[in-house]
């Protein structure tokens, strides 16, 4: 099975989000879903999906949050992490949540618009003790179970239009959308040239419509 990036940089992983999560919600008093949203958009989410060392192995956990929060709180003071040998459940859900990230190449953004950070750390009464095993299956339904809107539709809808609408501003047939809208048709294999009417008519990027852009 493909993993997210080399094994050998699996354990600096783990260790270093469990102490970030626990610094930024239980030391720095971040809203633990406000907080992943945050880290989930971030360039250092990014560097953990890709298995970047830069980020794995050459930050601290008080490193990591800083460069995150500074970019959308650049006037915030931050406490200094102390040291501690306590696991709390914070720690617990960034060393789990690490763990399943680079077991199943998803996305940190993605995972969490489906289960809340909060809910994952509520999971350590039931799973600490457990093999990470019993955590991924849990996940997997979980992740798995909460179909979303594809992007596709949840750009139309704020930008208030409906599918006839669009049709008449892009030139695209109505009925293209709504088979793109209801996943029949992959819109990651549409004709450029359709993409392009819907993404002006949208006022979006083409890479904004597609479900999975980095695969193209």
């Amino acid at each position: 099975m493909i993993h997210a990036y080399n094994e050998l940089y699996l354990n600096d992983a783990q260790i270093l989000l469990a102490n970030a999560m626990d610094y930024a919600i239980n030391i720095c008093g971040q809203d633990p879903n406000m907080f992943a949203r945050i880290f989930s958009v971030s360039n250092e989410a990014k560097g953990f999906e890709r298995g970047n060392p830069a980020i794995l192995s050459g930050k601290s956990a008080e490193e990591l949050v800083k460069d995150i929060l500074s970019k959308v709180m650049p006037e915030e003071t931050f406490k200094q992490m102390p040291f501690s040998q306590d696991r709390s459940p914070e720690y617990w859900a960034g060393w789990a949540l690490a763990y399943y990230q680079w077991y199943t190449v998803k996305k940190f953004k993605d995972i969490f618009i489906r289960i809340p950070l909060s809910d994952i750390i509520a999971m350590y009464k039931v799973y600490h003790e457990m093999d990470l095993s019993n955590f991924v299956e849990d996940m997997d339904k979980r992740y798995n179970s909460i179909e979303l809107d594809t992007k596709l539709k949840q750009i139309r809808e704020a930008r208030g239009l409906s599918q006839n609408e669009l049709a008449k501003i892009s030139g695209v047939k109505k009925r293209s959308i709504q088979l793109y809208e209801q996943k029949v048709n992959d819109i990651d294999k549409a004709q450029a040239q359709a993409l392009y009417k819907l993404a002006r008519a949208l006022g979006c990027n083409i890479e904004d419509l597609l479900e999975n852009p980095e695969e193209e």
